[in-house]
Protein backbone atom coordinates (compact mmCIF):
# COMPACT_ATOMS: atom_id res chain seq x y z
CA UNK A 1 0.00 0.00 0.00
CA UNK A 2 2.91 2.28 0.64
CA UNK A 3 5.23 1.84 -2.28
CA UNK A 4 1.54 2.36 -4.22
CA UNK A 5 1.04 5.84 -2.57
CA UNK A 6 4.75 6.21 -3.09
CA UNK A 7 4.77 5.29 -6.97
CA UNK A 8 1.87 7.88 -7.57
CA UNK A 9 2.56 10.80 -4.84
CA UNK A 10 5.62 12.16 -5.28
CA UNK A 11 7.62 14.78 -3.47
CA UNK A 12 7.70 14.88 0.61
CA UNK A 13 5.96 11.96 2.22
CA UNK A 14 5.37 14.30 5.64
CA UNK A 15 3.83 17.14 3.46
CA UNK A 16 1.27 14.97 2.08
CA UNK A 17 0.58 13.46 5.58
CA UNK A 18 -0.05 16.78 6.43
CA UNK A 19 -2.55 17.88 3.40
CA UNK A 20 -4.31 14.59 4.33
CA UNK A 21 -5.30 14.87 8.08
CA UNK A 22 -5.76 18.85 7.07
CA UNK A 23 -8.45 17.56 4.81
CA UNK A 24 -10.05 14.80 6.85
CA UNK A 25 -10.36 18.05 9.42
CA UNK A 26 -12.12 20.40 7.13
CA UNK A 27 -14.02 17.51 6.16
CA UNK A 28 -15.55 16.93 9.33
CA UNK A 29 -15.30 20.74 10.71
CA UNK A 30 -17.33 21.88 7.74
CA UNK A 31 -20.28 19.52 8.02
CA UNK A 32 -20.87 20.10 11.65
CA UNK A 33 -20.33 23.90 11.15
CA UNK A 34 -22.55 24.64 8.13
CA UNK A 35 -25.71 22.96 9.90
CA UNK A 36 -27.81 25.91 10.69
CA UNK A 37 -26.69 27.21 7.23
CA UNK A 38 -28.26 24.32 5.53
CA UNK A 39 -31.99 24.96 7.87
CA UNK A 40 -31.36 28.54 6.66
CA UNK A 41 -30.97 28.03 3.17
CA UNK A 42 -31.01 24.82 1.94
CA UNK A 43 -34.46 23.49 4.00
CA UNK A 44 -32.51 21.29 6.88
CA UNK A 45 -30.77 19.52 3.93
CA UNK A 46 -27.73 19.27 5.92
CA UNK A 47 -25.40 17.53 3.05
CA UNK A 48 -25.86 19.99 0.23
CA UNK A 49 -22.88 22.05 2.04
CA UNK A 50 -20.64 18.91 2.90
CA UNK A 51 -20.60 17.64 -0.61
CA UNK A 52 -20.33 21.06 -2.48
CA UNK A 53 -17.11 21.21 -0.28
CA UNK A 54 -16.30 17.82 -0.55
CA UNK A 55 -16.59 18.17 -4.58
CA UNK A 56 -14.25 21.34 -4.02
CA UNK A 57 -11.90 19.34 -2.06
CA UNK A 58 -11.21 16.53 -4.41
CA UNK A 59 -10.85 18.78 -7.08
CA UNK A 60 -8.10 20.48 -4.84
CA UNK A 61 -6.53 17.51 -4.30
CA UNK A 62 -6.42 16.93 -8.23
CA UNK A 63 -4.98 19.92 -8.79
CA UNK A 64 -2.43 19.15 -6.36
CA UNK A 65 -1.55 15.73 -8.25
CA UNK A 66 -1.43 17.53 -11.28
CA UNK A 67 0.67 20.29 -9.95
CA UNK A 68 3.32 17.77 -8.14
CA UNK A 69 3.95 16.05 -11.21
CA UNK A 70 5.23 19.67 -13.22
CA UNK A 71 8.94 19.84 -13.16
CA UNK A 72 9.33 23.26 -10.54
CA UNK A 73 11.53 24.92 -13.38
CA UNK A 74 7.77 25.46 -15.57
CA UNK A 75 7.13 27.65 -12.93
CA UNK A 76 9.52 30.61 -13.63
CA UNK A 77 8.08 31.46 -16.51
CA UNK A 78 4.39 30.72 -16.04
CA UNK A 79 5.06 33.71 -13.23
CA UNK A 80 5.01 36.60 -15.19
CA UNK A 81 2.60 35.21 -17.40
CA UNK A 82 0.16 35.01 -13.87
CA UNK A 83 1.33 38.24 -12.96
CA UNK A 84 0.21 39.95 -16.43
CA UNK A 85 -3.34 38.65 -16.04
CA UNK A 86 -3.63 39.45 -12.09
CA UNK A 87 -3.02 43.26 -12.61
CA UNK A 88 -6.83 43.62 -15.31
CA UNK A 89 -8.07 40.95 -13.11
CA UNK A 90 -7.83 42.58 -10.20
CA UNK A 91 -8.55 46.10 -11.98
CA UNK A 92 -11.55 44.73 -13.07
CA UNK A 93 -12.57 42.88 -9.72
CA UNK A 94 -12.31 46.69 -7.94
CA UNK A 95 -14.35 48.56 -10.14
CA UNK A 96 -16.75 46.17 -11.66
CA UNK A 97 -16.97 43.21 -9.14
CA UNK A 98 -19.02 41.92 -6.87
CA UNK A 99 -19.70 44.48 -3.68
CA UNK A 100 -19.92 42.92 -0.08
CA UNK A 101 -19.73 45.24 2.74
CA UNK A 102 -17.97 48.01 0.91
CA UNK A 103 -15.82 46.06 -0.42
CA UNK A 104 -14.81 44.95 -4.05
CA UNK A 105 -13.35 41.35 -3.94
CA UNK A 106 -15.05 38.51 -6.08
CA UNK A 107 -15.38 38.13 -9.93
CA UNK A 108 -18.36 36.51 -11.28
CA UNK A 109 -18.17 34.96 -14.28
CA UNK A 110 -20.94 35.62 -16.95
CA UNK A 111 -21.44 32.59 -18.62
CA UNK A 112 -20.81 30.11 -15.64
CA UNK A 113 -22.11 32.04 -13.04
CA UNK A 114 -19.25 31.08 -10.95
CA UNK A 115 -17.14 33.44 -8.46
CA UNK A 116 -13.94 34.12 -8.02
CA UNK A 117 -11.66 35.74 -5.50
CA UNK A 118 -8.78 37.41 -8.16
CA UNK A 119 -6.76 38.20 -5.32
CA UNK A 120 -5.77 34.56 -4.55
CA UNK A 121 -4.35 34.57 -8.19
CA UNK A 122 -2.50 37.84 -7.10
CA UNK A 123 -0.95 36.25 -4.11
CA UNK A 124 0.57 33.20 -6.21
CA UNK A 125 1.32 35.06 -9.21
CA UNK A 126 3.48 37.64 -6.96
CA UNK A 127 5.34 35.01 -4.69
CA UNK A 128 6.13 32.97 -8.21
CA UNK A 129 7.50 36.69 -9.65
CA UNK A 130 9.58 37.35 -6.70
CA UNK A 131 11.32 33.89 -5.99
CA UNK A 132 12.00 34.12 -10.01
CA UNK A 133 13.22 38.02 -10.01
CA UNK A 134 15.84 36.77 -6.78
CA UNK A 135 17.14 33.80 -8.53
CA UNK A 136 17.91 35.50 -11.77
CA UNK A 137 19.33 38.53 -10.44
CA UNK A 138 21.35 36.48 -7.38
CA UNK A 139 24.91 37.77 -8.54
CA UNK A 140 23.59 41.42 -8.89
CA UNK A 141 21.69 41.45 -5.55
CA UNK A 142 23.06 44.73 -4.40
CA UNK A 143 22.24 46.56 -7.20
CA UNK A 144 19.28 49.04 -6.26
CA UNK A 145 17.60 50.02 -9.76
CA UNK A 146 18.02 46.54 -11.55
CA UNK A 147 17.45 44.21 -8.85
CA UNK A 148 15.16 45.93 -5.99
CA UNK A 149 13.38 48.31 -7.90
CA UNK A 150 12.23 45.33 -10.85
CA UNK A 151 11.28 43.31 -7.59
CA UNK A 152 9.64 45.87 -5.53
CA UNK A 153 7.57 47.36 -8.07
CA UNK A 154 5.30 44.98 -9.08
CA UNK A 155 4.72 44.00 -5.12
CA UNK A 156 4.18 47.47 -4.55
CA UNK A 157 1.06 47.26 -7.57
CA UNK A 158 -0.58 44.35 -6.72
CA UNK A 159 -0.77 44.66 -2.87
CA UNK A 160 -1.65 48.45 -4.11
CA UNK A 161 -5.06 46.69 -5.98
CA UNK A 162 -5.80 44.45 -3.48
CA UNK A 163 -5.93 46.98 0.15
CA UNK A 164 -8.80 49.04 -0.90
CA UNK A 165 -10.77 45.64 -0.66
CA UNK A 166 -8.83 43.38 1.33
CA UNK A 167 -6.44 44.90 3.43
CA UNK A 168 -5.35 42.46 5.74
CA UNK A 169 -4.25 40.32 2.37
CA UNK A 170 -2.39 43.15 0.96
CA UNK A 171 -0.86 43.08 4.47
CA UNK A 172 0.52 39.38 4.12
CA UNK A 173 1.19 39.49 1.11
CA UNK A 174 3.65 42.43 1.43
CA UNK A 175 4.89 40.94 4.59
CA UNK A 176 5.64 37.53 3.07
CA UNK A 177 7.58 39.38 0.01
CA UNK A 178 9.32 41.48 2.66
CA UNK A 179 10.22 38.03 4.29
CA UNK A 180 11.13 36.14 0.84
CA UNK A 181 13.60 39.20 -0.13
CA UNK A 182 15.13 38.99 3.31
CA UNK A 183 15.74 34.90 2.38
CA UNK A 184 17.13 36.15 -1.05
CA UNK A 185 20.24 38.19 0.56
CA UNK A 186 18.74 41.08 -0.56
CA UNK A 187 20.36 44.50 1.46
CA UNK A 188 18.70 45.34 5.15
CA UNK A 189 18.76 48.81 4.10
CA UNK A 190 17.01 48.46 1.09
CA UNK A 191 14.16 46.60 3.23
CA UNK A 192 13.87 48.92 5.81
CA UNK A 193 13.27 52.09 3.22
CA UNK A 194 10.75 49.56 1.57
CA UNK A 195 8.98 49.31 5.18
CA UNK A 196 9.29 53.16 5.71
CA UNK A 197 7.59 53.63 2.19
CA UNK A 198 4.95 51.55 2.97
CA UNK A 199 3.46 52.58 6.13
CA UNK A 200 3.53 56.33 4.87
CA UNK A 201 1.86 55.72 2.00
CA UNK A 202 -0.45 53.93 3.78
CA UNK A 203 -1.05 56.67 6.30
CA UNK A 204 -1.55 59.36 3.57
CA UNK A 205 -4.31 56.73 2.15
CA UNK A 206 -6.04 57.28 5.34
CA UNK A 207 -5.84 60.54 5.95
CA UNK A 208 -6.66 61.56 2.58
CA UNK A 209 -9.71 59.34 3.24
CA UNK A 210 -10.87 60.64 6.69
CA UNK A 211 -10.11 64.19 5.17
CA UNK A 212 -12.36 64.30 2.24
CA UNK A 213 -14.87 62.37 4.39
CA UNK A 214 -14.75 59.18 1.49
CA UNK A 215 -13.89 56.42 4.41
CA UNK A 216 -15.17 53.58 2.75
CA UNK A 217 -13.00 50.49 3.51
CA UNK A 218 -11.43 53.31 5.82
CA UNK A 219 -14.42 52.92 8.46
CA UNK A 220 -14.35 49.10 8.11
CA UNK A 221 -10.79 48.93 9.62
CA UNK A 222 -11.34 51.61 12.27
CA UNK A 223 -14.88 49.27 12.90
CA UNK A 224 -12.79 46.49 13.31
CA UNK A 225 -10.40 47.88 15.69
CA UNK A 226 -12.59 49.25 17.63
CA UNK A 227 -14.28 46.07 17.96
CA UNK A 228 -10.77 44.61 19.21
CA UNK A 229 -10.70 46.68 21.58
CA UNK A 230 -13.96 46.07 22.74
CA UNK A 231 -16.69 48.25 21.19
CA UNK A 232 -20.72 47.26 20.91
CA UNK A 233 -20.79 45.75 17.06
CA UNK A 234 -21.05 42.95 15.03
CA UNK A 235 -17.09 42.13 14.88
CA UNK A 236 -17.06 42.37 18.79
CA UNK A 237 -20.15 39.88 18.50
CA UNK A 238 -18.02 37.49 16.62
CA UNK A 239 -15.29 37.51 18.72
CA UNK A 240 -17.24 36.94 21.91
CA UNK A 241 -19.32 34.24 20.39
CA UNK A 242 -15.65 33.18 19.71
CA UNK A 243 -14.54 32.93 23.12
CA UNK A 244 -17.55 31.19 24.15
CA UNK A 245 -16.65 28.75 21.52
CA UNK A 246 -12.95 28.26 22.75
CA UNK A 247 -13.99 28.21 26.60
CA UNK A 248 -16.48 25.32 26.53
CA UNK A 249 -14.32 23.52 24.16
CA UNK A 250 -12.27 22.68 27.72
CA UNK A 251 -8.82 20.64 27.06
CA UNK A 252 -10.43 17.42 24.88
CA UNK A 253 -13.83 19.30 23.89
CA UNK A 254 -17.47 18.47 23.35
CA UNK A 255 -16.70 16.13 20.60
CA UNK A 256 -17.75 15.90 16.42
CA UNK A 257 -20.65 17.38 15.21
CA UNK A 258 -21.38 18.70 19.01
CA UNK A 259 -20.78 22.96 18.75
CA UNK A 260 -23.23 24.71 20.24
CA UNK A 261 -21.76 28.02 19.14
CA UNK A 262 -21.94 27.25 15.45
CA UNK A 263 -25.57 28.46 15.99
CA UNK A 264 -24.77 32.05 16.71
CA UNK A 265 -21.57 32.41 15.32
CA UNK A 266 -21.73 34.59 11.36
CA UNK A 267 -19.43 32.44 9.65
CA UNK A 268 -18.32 29.37 11.43
CA UNK A 269 -17.16 27.89 8.55
CA UNK A 270 -15.04 30.11 7.04
CA UNK A 271 -13.00 32.98 9.00
CA UNK A 272 -13.43 31.74 12.68
CA UNK A 273 -13.60 27.78 12.29
CA UNK A 274 -10.77 27.45 14.25
CA UNK A 275 -12.82 28.32 17.09
CA UNK A 276 -15.49 25.68 16.18
CA UNK A 277 -12.61 23.38 15.93
CA UNK A 278 -11.21 24.21 19.73
CA UNK A 279 -15.20 24.01 20.72
CA UNK A 280 -15.37 20.01 19.66
CA UNK A 281 -12.03 18.67 19.83
CA UNK A 282 -10.62 20.79 22.89
CA UNK A 283 -7.45 22.88 23.06
CA UNK A 284 -5.60 19.48 22.27
CA UNK A 285 -7.45 19.71 19.11
CA UNK A 286 -6.69 23.05 18.52
CA UNK A 287 -3.02 22.54 19.35
CA UNK A 288 -2.50 19.26 17.29
CA UNK A 289 -3.75 21.69 14.07
CA UNK A 290 -0.84 24.60 15.09
CA UNK A 291 0.90 21.79 15.17
CA UNK A 292 0.29 20.30 11.72
CA UNK A 293 0.77 23.93 10.18
CA UNK A 294 4.26 24.08 11.62
CA UNK A 295 5.38 20.88 10.95
CA UNK A 296 4.57 22.24 6.83
CA UNK A 297 6.41 25.31 7.92
CA UNK A 298 9.20 22.97 9.02
CA UNK A 299 9.43 20.69 5.94
CA UNK A 300 9.26 23.63 3.59
CA UNK A 301 12.38 24.56 5.57
CA UNK A 302 14.04 21.49 4.56
CA UNK A 303 13.29 21.68 0.83
CA UNK A 304 15.47 25.39 1.07
CA UNK A 305 18.26 23.64 3.30
CA UNK A 306 18.10 20.57 0.59
CA UNK A 307 18.15 22.69 -2.68
CA UNK A 308 21.12 23.76 -4.64
CA UNK A 309 19.27 26.02 -7.33
CA UNK A 310 17.75 29.32 -5.61
CA UNK A 311 14.49 29.50 -7.27
CA UNK A 312 13.14 26.08 -5.82
CA UNK A 313 14.44 26.78 -2.89
CA UNK A 314 12.97 30.87 -2.67
CA UNK A 315 9.50 29.18 -4.28
CA UNK A 316 8.91 26.56 -1.82
CA UNK A 317 9.88 29.22 1.07
CA UNK A 318 7.65 32.24 -0.18
CA UNK A 319 4.94 29.76 -0.32
CA UNK A 320 4.90 28.05 2.78
CA UNK A 321 5.39 31.45 4.79
CA UNK A 322 2.27 32.86 2.98
CA UNK A 323 0.63 29.69 3.64
CA UNK A 324 1.65 29.34 7.00
CA UNK A 325 1.34 33.06 8.04
CA UNK A 326 -2.72 32.99 6.79
CA UNK A 327 -3.25 29.74 9.28
CA UNK A 328 -1.92 31.42 12.41
CA UNK A 329 -3.54 34.82 11.21
CA UNK A 330 -7.31 33.03 10.99
CA UNK A 331 -6.55 30.88 14.91
CA UNK A 332 -5.23 34.23 16.45
CA UNK A 333 -8.32 36.22 15.37
CA UNK A 334 -10.19 33.32 16.50
CA UNK A 335 -8.55 33.55 20.10
CA UNK A 336 -9.08 37.32 19.93
CA UNK A 337 -5.30 38.22 19.15
CA UNK A 338 -6.24 40.02 16.02
CA UNK A 339 -9.08 41.86 14.90
CA UNK A 340 -11.05 40.43 12.50
CA UNK A 341 -9.46 40.15 8.81
CA UNK A 342 -11.66 37.44 6.90
CA UNK A 343 -8.67 35.37 6.35
CA UNK A 344 -9.87 32.01 5.83
CA UNK A 345 -7.74 28.82 7.68
CA UNK A 346 -5.95 27.43 4.77
CA UNK A 347 -7.28 23.92 3.21
CA UNK A 348 -9.67 23.57 5.96
CA UNK A 349 -12.21 26.64 5.86
CA UNK A 350 -15.16 25.96 3.09
CA UNK A 351 -14.49 27.76 0.05
CA UNK A 352 -14.10 28.28 -3.94
CA UNK A 353 -11.40 30.04 -5.11
CA UNK A 354 -9.28 30.18 -1.73
CA UNK A 355 -9.33 26.96 -1.53
CA UNK A 356 -8.32 25.76 -4.97
CA UNK A 357 -5.13 28.14 -4.88
CA UNK A 358 -4.44 27.02 -1.55
CA UNK A 359 -3.96 23.18 -3.05
CA UNK A 360 -1.90 25.04 -6.20
CA UNK A 361 0.87 26.43 -3.91
CA UNK A 362 1.08 23.25 -1.62
CA UNK A 363 1.49 21.12 -5.20
CA UNK A 364 3.98 23.73 -6.08
CA UNK A 365 6.10 23.01 -3.15
CA UNK A 366 5.67 19.48 -3.84
CA UNK A 367 7.08 19.81 -7.29
CA UNK A 368 10.14 21.08 -5.70
CA UNK A 369 10.24 18.46 -2.86
CA UNK A 370 9.74 15.82 -6.10
CA UNK A 371 12.36 17.34 -8.16
CA UNK A 372 15.26 17.85 -5.92
CA UNK A 373 14.23 14.26 -5.28
CA UNK A 374 14.93 13.46 -8.65
CA UNK A 375 17.86 15.79 -8.81
CA UNK A 376 19.34 14.12 -5.85
CA UNK A 377 18.74 10.36 -7.31
CA UNK A 378 20.98 11.95 -10.70
CA UNK A 379 23.49 13.27 -8.59
CA UNK A 380 23.94 9.13 -6.71
CA UNK A 381 23.78 7.45 -9.69
CA UNK A 382 26.67 9.74 -11.45
CA UNK A 383 28.82 9.53 -8.43
CA UNK A 384 28.10 5.27 -8.38
CA UNK A 385 29.32 5.30 -11.99
CA UNK A 386 32.71 7.48 -11.30
CA UNK A 387 33.41 4.95 -8.74
CA UNK A 388 32.86 2.41 -10.78
CA UNK A 389 34.41 3.93 -13.63
CA UNK A 390 37.61 4.30 -10.87
CA UNK A 391 37.56 0.97 -9.85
Amino acid sequence: MIGTLRKYLKGDPVIWMVIFILSIISILVVYSSTGTLAYRFQGGNTAYYILKHGVILLLGWAVIYVTHLIPYKFYAPLAQLFLFLSVPLLLITLFLGTRLNEASRWLTLPVIGLTIQTSDLAKLALIMFVARNLAIKQEAINDFKNTFLSTIAPVLIICALIAPANLSTAVLLFATCVILMFIGRMPVSYILLLGVTAVAVLSLFVAVSLWTNSQGRVRTWIHRIESFRGSDDEDSYQVEQAKIALVTGGIIGKGPGNSTQRNFLPHPYSDFIYAIIVEEYGIMGGIFVVLLYLVLFFRAGVLVRKSNRTFPAFLSAGLAVLLVFQAFINMAVAVNLLPVTGQPLPLVSMGGSSLLFTCVSLGIILSVSHGLDEEKKKETTVKEGVQTDVS
